[in-house]
């Protein structure tokens, strides 16, 4: 049979691995080249295909997204008039965007909805793909009331592609499993409302989560780590240990009550200490600047969306505003930089600050500390010669992984993000960047991903991703390239021949915010900081009031040697005392009576550890907190 016969080149991937006889039931869907499709996809005669068995990987997301398709085929079911929007597959599950009359589905309508999912489950209806004209879309979702598959058309070319299941069909690309009996373990896990099309402008839908494993096992392993996330949430530990709160008259904005403070002020602390190792200058730079500035820096064009404005007395109120709250420290320290003629000699330049941020960010996506209106960056600028930029590269390298050990974050990787097809700069300049960036990964044998394309309009970064105690991955250091600000700013030094050059610009932040990291920091060690970061290290207990006076001279040896701590000298009985110490998960509850008293000593009890160490010393009681007072990796052996 020639090789441009219509009837092999309409052959389905189940075809193709039914003919080298490895169709399984476990088959979900195939792997050609680097793409994922499904076994009901035509691929041509000759493809190369590997199949991808339910307990892949790759899999997940196709287990998902069938899934999304069976929740709106139940919703359907049993609410009629419903409409139906999209219903992707996303990192934790997948969702569908739903147009109810009724409004608003409750926890008992979701638990109905989850039972028809598992009937159709039960009932193995396969799937089926099916091309389609425009015209006969149109035709079909008109007589199906869909009119918002109709709009979804409007920007869709040809061929189209329709998915069936029982006698519930949607426009889709796919891919989707061979039927509904592949999904064994799915659960949906809550309901919110969302904008169509994101637009606040547009109606708002009901928005239904749920999410799906090629096992139960794996599904009831996931619902344990949702669990435990809820347990660990940074706003719920934030309000029950008495680090931070929020206002409705400061909208996403934090306030850090005490025991927070001490906690966000020792962790800026730490990066000046490696700021202080490391060669770097810190910087005090205006909070609010001339408009122009951020006209000059490129900001304004197409960042005022996030940009808060400020207004004097002796401006009119339609004007639009003069002054601008800096959303980045960029600019600033360009400014810097160009304030004076700079040498060859001076470089690297290393800029550090902690300015207040300002960014304007949207009711709907601001959460907690991860995602808030104003901040703080462990924010610093490089300023150097070409030649220099990989050794730059290489000493953050090695100061993040160093960081974040302290932190206790052990498992980290690195992201190459390479350059987006809109984009400042030369080739040139981008091939170097990125040969720079890879060269540093590599030369010390760190493990990477590419990511292309995801680098930003001014220049190639690497971001740090790290896992949490949940698994959870979370990006916040960053280097990045800047070809835009040296342009902007004319900014120059000159050369050892003389000559005006641009010098190299470097972004980087080991933490992102203090805010973001605070919070995934919360979640990490489930609001049990280590002592060094502790804002309450020990609390020092008495068995009862005659031993007060000995427990407040013991409070005052801590104080001379900076222990942070609280002094319980109430009327409460001890179990209540040790009880209350616990709650606020103190690392050290230092224990004083009569024996304590008369051995000038305290019976000490520790968090960690999760056990009475006995009686120590005064002097061992403290050598030892003042030694667990310094980072991991500070500590003399």
């Amino acid at each position: 049979m020639p090789d441009d016969d219509p009837t092999r080149q309409a052959l389905t991937a189940k075809d193709l691995l039914e003919r080298s006889h490895r169709m399984r039931p476990d088959v979900v869907a195939v792997r050609c080249g680097d793409a994922v499709f499904d076994v009901h996809t035509p691929l041509p005669p000759h493809a190369e295909i590997q199949p991808i068995l339910k307990d892949e990987p790759e899999a997940l997301k196709v287990i998902r997204h069938s899934s999304a398709h069976v929740m709106a085929d139940a919703v359907q079911r049993l609410f009629p008039g419903t409409k139906v929007t999209i219903g992707p597959a996303i990192d934790q599950g997948f969702y569908y965007d739903f147009d109810r009359p009724q409004g608003q589905f409750n926890d008992e309508e979701l638990k109905r909805i989850e039972q028809a999912m598992l009937e159709i489950i039960e009932a193995d209806l396969p799937f089926s793909r099916e091309e389609i004209s425009r015209a006969d879309a149109e035709a079909l979702f008109t007589k199906l009331g869909e009119t918002y598959k109709l709009d979804i058309l409007e920007g869709l070319t040809e061929p189209l592609s329709l998915y069936r299941h029982g006698d519930w069909v949607d426009l889709c690309e796919g891919p989707h499993v061979p039927s509904t009996g592949l999904l064994s373990a799915v659960k949906l896990t809550g309901v919110a409302g969302a904008y169509w099309r994101g637009d606040e402008r547009n109606k708002m839908l009901q928005r239904i989560y749920g999410t799906a494993f090629a096992s139960p096992k794996a599904l009831r392993q996931h619902l344990a780590q949702i669990e435990e996330a809820k347990k660990r949430d940074h706003r719920k530990l934030g309000k029950e240990l008495d680090l931070m709160t929020f206002h409705p008259w400061a909208p996403a904005s934090p306030f850090f009550l005490p025991r927070g403070a001490t906690v966000y002020n020792l962790l800026i602390d730490y990066v000046r200490d490696v700021y202080r190792h490391r060669g770097y200058d810190e910087v005090i730079t205006p909070q609010i600047f001339d408009a122009e500035l951020f006209h000059m820096s490129g900001h304004l064009p197409s960042y005022a969306a996030n940009m808060y404005f400020a207004r004097t007395r002796d401006e009119s109120e339609s004007d639009e505003g003069r002054f601008c709250i800096k959303p980045m420290n960029c600019p600033g320290h360009a400014l810097i930089f160009g304030a004076s003629r700079r040498s060859y000699r001076e470089l690297p330049m290393r800029l550090a600050d902690f300015g207040r941020l300002h960014r304007y960010e949207r009711s709907g996506v601001t959460q907690g500390l991860t995602r808030v209106r104003t901040f703080c960056q462990d924010d610093a600028h490089i300023f150097c010669t070409e030649q220099q930029s990989g050794e730059e590269i290489s000493d953050f390298i090695d100061a993040i992984y160093d960081l974040y050990r302290d932190f206790g974050f052990s498992d980290l990787h690195i992201r190459v993000a390479t350059r987006p097809e809109e984009r400042l700069g030369t080739d040139a300049q981008w091939d170097n960047a990125e040969r720079v960036l890879i060269d540093a990964v590599m030369h010390k044998g760190l493990p990477y991903d590419i990511t292309p394309g995801e680098g930003v309009f001014y220049g190639p970064k690497l971001e740090f991703h790290l896992k949490d105690a949940l698994g959870r991955s979370w990006q916040l250091g960053t280097i990045q390239f800047d070809f835009n600000m040296p342009e902007r700013f004319d900014l120059s030094y000159v050369s050892e021949h003389n000559t005006p050059t641009r010098p190299v610009v470097l972004h980087r932040a080991f933490f992102g915010s203090i805010e973001r990291f605070m919070g995934v920091l919360i979640e990490h060690v489930g609001g049990a900081f280590p002592v060094w970061l502790a804002p309450e290290q020990v609390r020092i207990v008495t068995v009862s009031e005659k031993f007060n006076e000995y427990g407040a001279y013991l409070r005052d040896r801590c104080i001379s040697d900076r222990i942070r701590l609280s002094f319980d000298d109430s009327h409460d009985k001890l179990g209540a005392k040790i009880r209350q110490a616990r709650l606020m998960r103190v690392p050290y509850i230092a224990v004083v009576g009569e024996k304590e008293a008369e051995g000038r000593g305290v019976a000490l009890r520790s968090r960690d550890e999760d056990k009475d160490l006995g009686f120590l010393p005064i002097d061992a009681f403290l050598d030892r907190l003042k030694r667990e007072s310094l980072p991991p990796s500070r500590r003399v052996s």
